[in-house]
């Protein structure tokens, strides 16, 4: 699959190479390690892993002087698992990249949605998302009002939380506002009491937003 990759993209290596599913490390993890001393792949991350199988990964590739280099979850005000169960702080000791997907709930986290502007009723987001917005209203609200503190819109404060907890954030932009929208996000330093907030006021909505495709961090 990496050659394939490769000759698709008329590459010589592969700057990072991504295993989406946590299913069977024990078998996959070595296959790794090849590509890894011929050149062929720089870097190895894991998509979706806890912390058991992150530990088992990095250290199937430490036997052959290698390691994890980043993980990437799920992780958002809605969603704080891998910070539950430890592999926030596992790869801050073991300097891994924590990069975090979904960080604004596919929009939920947007502030542009409400009950009275829902998300399009008839796609999957909106299926998901709209049945909960009314019980979003005040953690929107105050990521709001903390962003006018700081100039910054509802999104940008949801983007700066994530970094705030050491994560690198993956934004998904389809203009270039969004691009130029996160690079100003990036600047915003919010205040230890300001994410304490957010956060008591996310995990009083109840809401869990994890995908049928995860297994829980915890």
């Amino acid at each position: 699959m990496a050659d394939a990759s490769l000759e698709r993209m008329g590459l010589d290596y592969i700057d990072i190479y991504w295993i989406h599913n946590p299913m069977d490390v024990d078998r996959w993890t070595p296959g790794l390690i090849p590509l890894l001393r011929s050149g062929k792949v720089k870097r190895v991350g894991v998509s979706n892993h806890n912390i058991k199988e992150i530990r088992r990964a990095n250290e199937i590739l430490g036997e052959a002087g290698f390691k994890v280099s980043a993980v990437q979850n799920h992780f958002s005000l809605l969603y704080r698992s891998s910070e539950k169960g430890g592999v926030l702080d596992y790869c801050r000791e073991n300097g891994i990249e924590f990069w975090a997907y979904m960080v604004l709930e596919q929009g939920a986290l947007s502030g542009k949605y409400n009950k009275e502007n829902p998300l399009p009723a008839d796609s999957e987001r909106g299926q998901k998302y709209n049945p909960v917005l009314p019980q979003l209203e005040a953690l929107t609200g105050e990521m709001t009002a903390i962003g006018e503190k700081y100039g910054a819109s509802c999104s940008q404060i949801g983007i700066a939380w994530a970094i705030a907890k050491g994560t690198l954030p993956i934004i998904g932009a389809t203009k270039e506002r969004h691009v130029i929208e996160a690079a100003e996000a990036a600047k915003i330093v919010l205040t230890a009491e300001e994410v304490n907030c957010l956060e008591q006021l996310a995990d009083a909505t109840g809401i869990d937003t994890r995908g049928g495709w995860e297994h829980t961090m915890e």
